[in-house]
């Protein structure tokens, strides 16, 4: 029997960060303070996709590799990207410190706040993309919606998070952190050990072949029809390995297309 595309379920989750303005990606008449809205995919895809919504700033962060998250956690590790959809004006992520500094100087600096000013701010618009690997310091600003393609993993460490009442996790944090400058601004397509993501303008439409892996299919912009199947924007596919080509329509929508590597 040959597989068919599953429409993905989303997971929605408050945050203290999350912001009321979460439409067209997702509906929110209630003006809840949504922060994130998972896409969990199957595990043939090794790959878990979000939509990020921020009112204000995120805390600042590291995440292990696979083989640190593996004999802590028992997980995958978390390599990342973001492609901003909306920003403020003033908007900014950062990603990387803006100079490399000794371990004991990093931990001091989260304890104080002085990480802020270490940290490589950088504006965010509609359109960047930025890459986040396994060990790199980040932080994601106020003001800002995002797609966010990830390893399949959810462990996350601390550094620093604005006096808010959660637990920091420094020692973690210091033991994979990248204690300097990295180049994090990248373009689509984007292919790294774990994944590939690309764009998918469609105007008109779009044939497209059978898949040779589990693929997502993410909708930013737009409406029209996948598979036959009515999209709007917010809404997310799997397409198993082997399933049937299928054809993409719509007078102006712009897909995310996520996948293994090649």
């Amino acid at each position: 029997m040959t597989p068919q595309p599953i429409r993905l379920a989303s997971t929605v989750s408050e945050k203290v960060w999350g912001s009321p303005e979460t439409e067209p990606w997702y509906q929110n008449p209630e003006r809840r303070q949504i922060g994130e809205v998972w896409f969990p995919a199957s595990d043939a895809v090794g790959i878990l996709v979000k939509f990020l919504f921020t009112a204000e700033s995120l805390s600042v962060q590291v995440h292990p590799d696979d083989e640190y998250a593996r004999r802590h956690h028992g997980s995958r590790g978390k390599t990342e990207i973001w492609h901003i959809l909306r920003a403020e004006p003033d908007a900014k992520v950062a990603v990387g410190l803006r100079e490399t500094v000794t371990s004991e100087r990093l931990r001091a600096a989260a304890l104080s706040g002085e990480i802020m000013e270490l940290l490589n701010w950088m504006p965010a618009r509609a359109g960047d993309t930025f890459s986040v690997p396994a060990g790199a310091v980040h932080a994601i600003g106020a003001g800002l919606t995002l797609c966010e393609i990830q390893q399949h993993s959810d462990v996350t460490y601390r550094l620093y998070d604005y006096g808010r009442p959660r637990e920091l996790h420094l020692d973690h944090a210091l033991a994979v952190a990248i204690p300097g400058p990295f180049d994090a601004r990248t373009t689509l397509p984007f292919e790294c050990p774990y994944f590939r993501a690309e764009s998918l303008p469609v105007h008109g439409s779009v044939n497209v072949s059978s898949p040779a892996r589990n693929t997502i299919y993410i909708v930013i912009e737009g409406e029209g029809s996948i598979a036959g199947e009515h999209f709007k924007a917010g809404d997310a596919w799997e397409f198993p390995e082997g399933a049937a080509p299928f054809e993409i329509v719509s007078g102006g929508a712009r897909l995310l297309i996520a996948s293994r590597p090649r």
